[in-house]
């Protein structure tokens, strides 16, 4: 039983992105589950959290049924009903990100999924990036590139997309790295955006 799972959460989405950093780094690749059950174990040792396998393992695959932000399905069924076409770039694996599509219901309307596997390397990589100029023949600065982290909202600003950062909890801009050209409060805002 863990005291504060907030802190215990935190510890673990922090611990996930650093080792997928640190992977890409060593150019030592492990796909996304994998770094979710290392960064996991570290977070269940830092909050005195006891862990067994089978627990373990049924934590990494809750990642299959996060809960979606409420405005994502009804944004990305505005944007595909105005003919534009989404894409998912994630550095999840294939099955849990197809699986937390479906969970979501966003899967109607998204008509890619681009996963890292393929590239062997996380985002911010030019290399995963590159996943989605390939997938539609277009050059970075013809895609509108949408993402909640302000990490990579930088890697894809670098990159030479039109970046819209969604900052959802109000914190503070990159101080690295030029800054996306919008910065959203909720995703619900994005179809105006576009349409203008």
């Amino acid at each position: 039983m863990c005291d504060a799972p907030e802190a215990f959460v935190a510890t673990w989405r922090e611990k996930q992105l650093g080792y997928a950093f640190a992977s890409a780094i060593m150019d030592r690749y492990e796909d996304f589950d994998a770094i979710t059950g290392h960064a996991l174990w570290f977070a269940a040792a830092k909050h005195g959290v006891a862990l067994d396998s089978a627990g373990a393992a049924a934590l990494v695959a809750a990642w299959e049924r996060v809960q979606p932000y409420p405005d994502a399905a009804e944004t990305l069924a505005a944007l595909k009903a105005a003919g534009l076409r989404c894409a998912v770039l994630t550095n999840g694996t294939p099955s849990t990100s197809r699986a937390a599509m479906q969970h979501a219901g966003i899967d109607a309307s998204i008509d890619a999924l681009l996963c890292v596997d393929s590239v062997g390397i996380y985002k911010p990589s030019a290399r995963v990036y590159d996943l989605v100029t390939a997938h539609y023949g277009v050059a970075p600065k013809d895609l509108v590139f949408v993402t909640n982290n302000g990490w990579d909202a930088t890697g894809a600003t670098v990159y030479g997309m039109r970046v819209a950062w969604c900052n959802r909890l109000g914190g503070p801009a990159e101080t690295y790295g030029p800054p996306p050209v919008w910065t959203l409060e909720t995703l619900a805002a994005l179809p105006a955006l576009l349409d203008a």
